[in-house]
């Protein structure tokens, strides 16, 4: 290998950029920017401001925190349905007239006292929700007139309760211990936060409630065409900011013990800025409790700083002002452009050398036509039977796009029934000795098809790995499997990175993106067995019950993994430098083994994957659909010997019976063909085949 070649091969193998846009694919990457701008603001406060660190600076901070963030989780919660509410501040003050007048100049036990601040809360959220969600009044303009109604009705109540509750204060011990106690040093006020914000996380993130809420911010006539009340979960998102609010304005009660007629005003700003400036979507159906609580925090390091360095009230808010406007602005055009820049950076292509073939005379892999007079089998009634097998009674299974199992009903295979509806489109296909069905789904696992017809899932996730940043622990693309005599299933899973419509991108990456896993059914557990393969794709275990093959698409080679015996962990090469690309491999007659090719090698796409920086600038710069894709509209079968020797190859010469051949399958002297992208089974006949072999036979001793 040349030296600038060497280089090529370590730029892009040992330092690939595919780091970035694997981060912009993560869910968390909204959350790591304003954070990062945390981190910041608080280390240059830190150094700037005297005492900014100390204990009682950051016990205060927690104090204001509980408060000021359960107001930014309620508007939180607003947004990602898609609304807004600009009353959260009038409603906060007049949640803390209620509880003041009820602890203050009721004198009433501080649980009525939080009752009737909770009442308050949730009959002011209830109005805008029912407003908004029930009357679909416009969100903005709804909000901002109850903000008018609210502070009228403080303004009306608070002169005349105000003497009364600056001059009582209640004997409570509670009342003083939210207000100014601590929890093995941390605040009372902030414990209580804490415990909500948690509850709230797992309810919004982990939950049903927080999923419909984002699929109706996201799309409200989706969600209802899915069956969610629109109109209830829009109103309950209102509900659940009263309640917060309440909250917050009984903690805030408790702290300060009196009110002010400034209180609640210029809060929703605070409010709106510190949502925003956290990561939340103006647009709905994006945020999360935790960019909630980064804004806060930071909207109140940043005005604590500015008060701590004496500037006046009116700098502080237009500084707010000018951060709205500059996290309003970065928020549209981040939503606007991630997925574009995300486009343009995941794809990464690495060098992968595949030799030139050597020509020899005869050339084992010489056209014929040995498939041009193939039977067709359901042409028309099938899409994408990627795989196809034969149980013990003869019958033809194949999966379908439609998430579909097919069979075709012996001898003739005129007849045609579902015998099972899985959802995802089944792949691999093979039996168990129990007479089961186990069939690979794209995006969804590994599933198990009793002889009646009922679907079950054997396992969709294994062990995540540790250095992995996307989360390959869910199993996105399934594609091959078979058993082992003791039971133990391996199966072949083509690329991490990409799904069932995706699967041709891994080629223009020639990364090792797949992996192959093992799930052992006595203990339930599912283990990855190895890693970094170039597209794993087919799967067969070997006689000696201690091996098995698998196919390397892209790499166009075979290989033999010892998973049991004294060669347990080792791994060769069984074929290599193919003319094509490998698909499934099953068993024949005699010992040998059927390998389908899913499509021919070009000299142009072969040297394109020399050149990972062309491919990267191709996936950048021009649509998907004129991407240089690998020739996967061409295939054949190849016959080997157990040793890897060519025994046969069988073509299509003329590409019209199956262009392009992803299985292969030898039952009583025929050989039955799949095309994932074909409308149609195939069946030759096998001259000279033995014409009682089986593979239920040949695995497991059974006809």
């Amino acid at each position: 290998m040349a030296f600038s070649e060497t280089v090529t091969r370590l730029r892009y193998r040992v330092f690939s950029d595919r780091m970035v846009g694997e981060l912009l694919s993560k869910s968390w990457i909204d959350s790591a920017i304003p954070a990062s701008v945390l981190l910041i603001v608080v280390v240059a406060a830190s150094l700037i401001i005297p005492d900014f660190l100390s204990m009682g600076t950051l016990g205060d901070l927690g104090r204001q925190v509980a408060e000021f963030g359960l107001l930014g989780i309620g508007l939180t919660i607003v947004l990602m349905s898609g609304g807004i509410d600009l009353s959260i501040g009038s409603m906060f003050a007049l949640c803390v007239l209620a509880a003041l007048v009820c602890m203050n100049v009721l004198g009433l036990p501080i649980g009525v006292a939080l009752l009737a601040t909770l009442a308050t809360g949730i009959a002011c959220g209830l109005l805008n929700g029912v407003l908004i969600g029930y009357l679909r009044l416009r969100a903005f303009i709804t909000t901002l007139v109850t903000l008018v109604i609210y502070r009228a009705l403080y303004d009306i109540l608070f002169p005349r309760l105000a003497s009364a509750i600056v001059g009582n204060t209640p004997d409570s011990p509670l009342w003083d211990a939210i207000g100014f106690g601590n929890f093995y040093g941390m605040p009372i006020s902030f414990v209580i936060f804490v415990v909500l914000a948690l509850s709230l996380h797992i309810c919004l993130s982990r939950l049903r409630p927080g999923w419909r809420l984002r699929a109706v911010g996201g799309a409200r006539r989706s969600a209802h065409n899915a069956g969610i009340n629109v109109k209830l979960t829009v109103c309950l998102a209102y509900v659940a900011s009263g309640v917060l609010t309440a909250i917050a304005a009984f903690l805030f009660s408790a702290r300060l013990g009196s009110t002010g007629a400034d209180t609640g005003i210029g809060v929703e700003i605070s409010v709106l800025t510190a949502v925003v400036l956290g990561g939340v979507s103006l647009g709905g159906g994006r945020g999360s409790v935790g960019n909630a609580i980064i804004g806060a925090v930071l909207v109140l390091i940043l005005t604590n700083s500015l008060i701590r360095l004496a500037m006046p009230g009116s700098v502080n808010q237009l500084i707010l002002g000018l951060v709205l406007i500059l996290a309003v602005l970065f928020d549209a055009k981040w939503v606007k452009n991630r997925d574009k820049v995300l486009n343009k950076l995941y794809v990464s292509p690495t060098y992968l050398l595949l030799p030139a073939r050597a020509k020899t005379e005869p050339d084992p892999y010489a056209l014929n036509d040995r498939l041009g007079a193939t039977e067709l089998i359901g042409l028309g009634e099938v899409e994408g039977p990627e795989d196809v097998i034969l149980d013990r009674h003869d019958h033809l299974y194949t999966g379908t796009r439609h998430g579909t199992i097919e069979r075709f009903l012996a001898p003739d295979y005129k007849s045609r029934e579902t015998f099972a509806t899985i959802g995802g489109h089944p792949l691999g296909l093979t039996f168990d000795r129990a007479g089961n069905l186990l069939t690979c789904v794209g995006g969804m696992g590994v599933y198990q098809v009793s002889p009646e017809g009922k679907a079950s899932k054997v396992t969709d996730e294994t062990n995540r790995s540790l250095l992995s940043i996307i989360d390959d622990s869910r199993l996105r693309l399934p594609d091959d499997l078979d058993i082992a005599p003791d039971g133990r299933i391996f199966f072949s899973e083509a690329t991490i990175r990409y799904g069932m419509s995706e699967w041709a991108t891994d080629a223009l990456e020639g990364r090792g993106n797949g992996r192959l896993i093992c799930h052992d059914p006595r203990t339930g557990v599912t283990r990855t067995i190895l890693r970094g393969l170039i597209f794993p794709n087919g799967i067969t275990i070997c006689r000696d019950g201690q091996s098995l093959l698998f196919a390397e698409t892209w790499a166009c080679r075979i290989n033999r993994y010892w998973f049991d015996g004294p060669r347990k962990g080792q791994r060769e090469v069984f074929l290599d430098n193919l003319p094509g690309y490998p698909d499934n491999i099953n068993r024949g007659s005699n010992g040998s083994y059927w390998i389908a090719i899913l499509g021919m090698r070009t000299k142009t796409f072969d040297l394109a994957m020399r050149k990972p920086a062309f491919r990267r600038r191709m996936a950048r710069q021009i649509a998907s659909d004129e991407w240089l894709f690998p020739n996967i509209n061409r295939g054949c079968v190849l016959h080997v010997s157990a040793e890897g020797a060519i025994l046969d190859v069988l073509w299509d010469q003329e590409g019209a019976n199956h262009p392009s051949i992803t299985s292969t399958c030898e039952h009583k002297g025929y050989l039955y063909l799949g095309g994932v992208s074909n409308n149609r089974i195939g069946r030759v006949k096998l001259a000279g085949s033995d014409p009682n072999w089986t593979a239920q036979a040949d695995y497991w001793g059974v006809s």
